[in-house]
């Protein structure tokens, strides 16, 4: 009589970018599989976290602090450091998850994708999906002590980019500069949190407020994110996105890529660097229509 086999445990192939809670749930703990918390700001702050989680700090050591910038990509070698120190593999697979959503979590993701790693997706709606889940939750870590792993950065150029690139992008018909901010501050409406900064948008960018690709904290399904895309950049297949400082860009980052969009850069800088003032453009009020009139 053959013994009884025990089942064999989840397959950690990541089904892309995006897991729901439950696909992590049934995978905690396993070999291999690592947690990031990237929350940002007063979500950083907050005392729990999905059990094992360990922080990946946006606003501390995973930001290039060496220049006025915030949020922007640090060095091959300090990200390969500061991910080693979170016990991170080549071989590992790694959820992201923040305390708001989908919001810091894409930034992480999408900085691990562009220095060559694409063992990574986003937990959909975050802690607070995993929490409305009846999931558990545990006291935030301040550190994870564990031993360091063989993470390597491997930066892929093009992902990332700087002002030259987005002007360069404004001005090709095949390219569509997609900017994440709300309508009030892409219109100059609204002041920019951040002082000294200008208001208004990049002439020519569109505006397709990152919060638009979500649905009740969750990211919308391909086809409706393929739909609100495709109404604002047209039949442009290269994207360039920004936002304030490159965080929730990624969030259409992430949304590009569920909808199957392949050419995709985030403005590393974003409103943080173009807002400043300088001799780059900057225009005010609401995006035309499609015919060129001024919306209402």
């Amino acid at each position: 009589m053959n013994p009884v086999q025990p089942p064999a445990p989840p397959s950690l192939d990541l089904p892309g970018p995006l897991v729901p809670a439950d696909w992590l749930a049934r995978r905690l703990g396993a070999p291999g599989l690592v947690v990031l918390d990237a929350s940002v700001g007063a979500h950083r702050a907050a005392p729990r976290s999905i059990p094992g989680a360990r922080p990946f700090d946006i606003d501390g050591a995973l930001s290039d602090h060496t220049g006025p910038l915030p949020h922007t990509m640090p060095d091959a070698g300090t990200l390969t450091r500061e991910v080693r120190a979170l016990g991170v593999d080549d071989t590992s697979t790694v959820v992201v998850y923040d305390g708001a959503g989908v919001y810091s979590s894409a930034r992480a993701w999408w900085m691990l994708r562009a220095m060559g790693f694409d063992r990574a997706a986003v937990l959909d709606g975050g802690l607070p999906a995993w929490a409305a889940a009846g999931l558990d939750v545990r006291p935030a870590p301040a550190a994870f002590t564990g031993p360091p792993g063989d993470f390597t950065a491997r930066p892929r150029p093009g992902l990332l980019v700087g002002s030259a690139e987005v002007t360069a992008a404004l001005a090709d018909p095949g390219a569509a500069v997609l900017d994440a901010r709300t309508r009030e501050r892409y219109a100059g409406e609204a002041p920019e949190p951040r002082p000294g900064l200008r208001g208004g948008h990049m002439p020519g960018a569109v505006n397709l407020p990152f919060g638009d690709l979500q649905d009740h904290g969750l990211m919308r399904p391909p086809a409706d994110l393929r739909e609100r895309i495709g109404a604002v950049a047209g039949d442009r297949r290269r994207l360039v996105l920004s936002c304030g400082s490159g965080v929730t860009a990624c969030v259409l980052a992430l949304g590009a890529a569920l909808a199957g969009y392949e050419e995709t850069a985030v403005y590393d800088g974003s409103w943080s660097e173009w807002g400043l003032p300088s001799p780059l453009p900057v225009v005010t009020g609401p995006e035309p229509r499609p015919d060129g009139s001024p919306r209402p």
